[in-house]
């Protein structure tokens, strides 16, 4: 397979988004455990009637 600067700079760019996405779902992860007693309490509250 024939490999140009172009080709290898499209991997690059796939990879790194993959990566950030990957990085921004565990931090939501992370920061849903941390403060998870705020957003039941928060959601729970909008729907009284």
């Amino acid at each position: 397979m024939y490999m140009d600067v172009v080709v290898i700079a499209g991997i690059a760019t796939v990879l790194l988004m993959i990566g950030f996405f990957v990085g921004v779902g565990i931090f939501v992860m992370k920061d849903q455990k941390s403060h998870g007693a705020k957003g039941g309490k928060h959601h729970q509250g909008g729907h009284g009637s």
